[in-house]
């Protein structure tokens, strides 16, 4: 595997187990969870859908499931046109996907995956707790 890619990826949002709607769930399904985790960062309510700011000195924790990602690549290519990032174009994608250490809730860290929130949150409301919770 190349050394810039990461075989995790920590989902805080609608990708998280139990949350993705039809038109992801096959992808998220091929994704293998590892357990609960944290980044430090504030989470914002962006209507329907959480944006991660990361911020390693903030006090602020975003909780998020750990993933396993599988062989099959295509999986990350699935979630990039979900997230809206588009890897040609980063500067003018909403999200980001970006190498992060994640704490895991049993102890350690690892290099995973994030989506993170690529424009100004500006007035969005902040998600108190960092955990996103969906809304049925």
């Amino acid at each position: 595997r190349d050394m810039d890619m990461s075989e995790f990826l920590f989902a805080y949002g609608t990708l998280q187990p139990g949350y993705a709607p039809a038109e992801i769930a096959s992808a998220v399904e091929k994704l293998l969870p590892i357990g609960e985790a944290f980044v430090h960062g504030v989470l914002y309510d962006l209507g329907g859908h959480p944006g991660a700011v990361l911020d390693s000195s903030s006090q602020e924790r975003i909780i998020g499931t750990v993933y396993q990602l599988p062989e099959n690549s295509s999986v990350l290519a699935e979630l990039d046109a979900y997230e809206d990032f588009f890897p040609a174009e980063p500067e003018s994608s909403p999200y980001l996907r970006v190498l992060c250490p994640v704490s895991l809730a049993t102890g350690g860290s690892l290099q995973c995956w994030v989506y993170v929130y690529n424009r100004d949150p500006c007035s969005a409301p902040v998600i108190p707790g960092g955990k996103f919770r969906k809304c049925f």
